[in-house]
């Protein structure tokens, strides 16, 4: 069984879930029936076959959230192909490396988002460009029309010898070394993710659930939302961008949602609208939240509003099972500074820098094995062996298990900050900002954000006789990082602290500034 198998179901061979069921719906506008998805992914799947595309072979997706989005990921399931889901957001120089770094013959974009590829086309090995028209912007001479993919091409079933090891997607994360790694995920790696939710929310054909975050991240698509598609249930998708947190609820509302991903910051947003009391989200059964942990006034929040709607918090990671371990919602209250117990067919152990297990109550860093795991890091093979160890994601968090098995995270073995829901490493902002002459030395820290958990913070020591002003700083990096990625407050010292052996001891500097920024 593979991917494809999702859609497939609604051909004669299978005909296990009606076609005119609703599969898709972006926010409460245009809806996709599961013959339509279909249709599409088969239409898309024999045209990018017919340009060349072939099993093993990457296409890129660069996309914003929209019901194509579907359609294009499983037609390069159906193919046998990897999809490499790109994040939106990043910068043209960011672009380079992924697109270098994972080969991609064709790489589907956005019309509005094409001006930040033109100027690296000469840099990158891109065979062809798919352009999908949006926000008025018009298709660039160097790429064809989506039309390409939905014109003459054939609509039958696709296909295609493909084993359930086979890889289906490539998704980068952050890296800890500067340069970001690509997680390979295979068909089963997909299938047996969305079988552990199923198995552990009790998810069925009349699940409505609704997607909050952008398409390229597993949190919007592997979580809730494929597992919600492969039992026959309904998935509401919300635009990219522009996030207003009346607007989701009235989503929400409107769509009779059943099930909802919505990350800490707009769980805030929803518990500080002057109208949130208004809303009685009667349908609505379970919200689920990961990324950083809730604090406890908002659960208590969340249960006096509406006693009736689950809260389950989760932990995990992309390469190492997107959600690893959950916190049932009868456990929120008590046990909320936890993130639960691992899922179904997943193990959780806590080990110390040479490899032993610790028991209860001792922090170490956490290691992850399962059927979700990933299959390792793209052409990173040094990256791949220090990672997973004997079947084990060693994921670089510090935590602990208690008595009762349940994990809480206790801090951050990489310094990564997290950010609005996305994970930033500070060597990537480092090594953008010393580059600058004026920089002799710097130092990025997470600092407490009241939105977005935590926001970055630039703690720089200046080359002795040169000058740099905060507004010189933010123009260097403008189109070198990501907007996320960018520093929101820039401090200057006379030196970094350091230990004997001449690491920056980050924790002296969030002690400071943390209080002090």
């Amino acid at each position: 069984m593979d991917v494809g198998y999702l859609v497939n179901r609604v051909e004669k061979n299978y005909q296990t879930i009606d076609p005119e069921k609703i599969a898709l719906r972006f926010e409460s506008n245009e809806a996709w029936t599961y013959g339509d998805l279909n249709h599409q992914a088969n239409q898309y799947a024999h045209a990018l076959r017919q340009m060349g595309v072939k099993k093993g072979d990457r296409v890129g997706i660069l996309l914003y959230n929209c019901l194509e989005y579907f359609a294009l990921y499983f037609a390069i399931a159906k193919l046998g192909a990897i999809a490499v889901r790109i994040n939106f957001r990043l910068t043209s120089e960011e672009f380079t490396y992924i697109l270098n770094d994972s080969g991609p013959e064709i790489l589907c974009l956005h019309s509005n988002i094409a001006e930040r590829i033109a100027s690296i086309r000469d840099a990158v090995q891109v065979k062809e460009y798919l352009c999908l028209e949006k926000d008025g912007h018009s298709i660039p001479e160097w790429s064809k029309s989506w039309r390409k993919l939905e014109e003459g091409n054939g609509t039958g079933p696709v296909h295609t010898d493909i084993d359930k090891a086979d890889p289906v997607m490539l998704m980068y994360t952050s890296g800890t070394t500067g340069s970001p790694k690509g997680a390979l995920w295979s068909h089963e790696n997909t299938l047996w993710f969305a079988n552990m939710q199923i198995l552990k929310w009790g998810l069925h054909a009349e699940t409505i659930g609704m997607s909050t975050g952008p398409l390229y991240h597993v949190g919007a698509m592997e979580d809730l939302v494929i597992p919600t598609l492969l039992v026959g249930g309904t998935i509401i998708v919300t635009q990219s961008g522009g996030f207003e947190i009346e607007r989701i609820v009235n989503v929400i509302e409107k769509e009779q949602v059943t099930d909802c991903f919505l990350f800490p910051f707009m769980i805030y947003d929803l518990l500080n609208h002057p109208t949130a009391s208004k809303y009685k989200f009667s349908n609505l059964r379970q919200i689920y939240s990961g990324g950083d942990p809730v604090i406890p006034w908002a659960i208590e929040q969340l249960y006096a509003k509406y006693p009736h709607v689950g809260f389950v918090q989760v932990y995990g990671l992309t390469e190492g099972t997107p959600i690893a371990a959950s916190l049932d919602s009868k456990d929120a209250q008590t046990k909320g500074h936890t993130v639960g117990k691992p899922m179904p067919f997943t193990e959780i152990k806590i080990v110390d820098d040479e490899e032993n297990v610790l028991g209860f109550d001792h922090v170490g860093e956490i290691c992850i094995k399962g059927p979700s795991v990933s299959m390792g890091y793209w052409r990173k093979e040094a990256e791949t062996a220090r990672t997973f160890i004997d079947g084990w994601c060693h994921t670089g968090d510090l935590g602990y298990i208690d008595q009762h098995g349940y994990l809480a995270i206790s801090g951050r073995k990489k310094d990564m900050i997290r950010s609005g829901g996305e994970n930033i490493y500070p060597v990537e902002v480092e090594d953008v900002l010393i580059r600058h002459p004026a920089i002799r030395d710097v130092a990025i820290i997470g600092i407490p954000d009241p939105k977005f958990i935590e926001s970055v913070c630039a703690v720089i020591v200046l080359t002795p006789g040169m000058t740099i002003t905060k507004q010189e700083i933010e123009e260097f990096i403008s189109e070198k990082l990501a907007r996320y990625k960018k520093p929101k407050e820039i401090v200057f010292v006379d030196e970094l602290p350091r230990t004997p052996s001449g690491k920056i001891q980050k924790y002296r500097l969030r002690e400071q500034f943390s209080l002090t920024v």
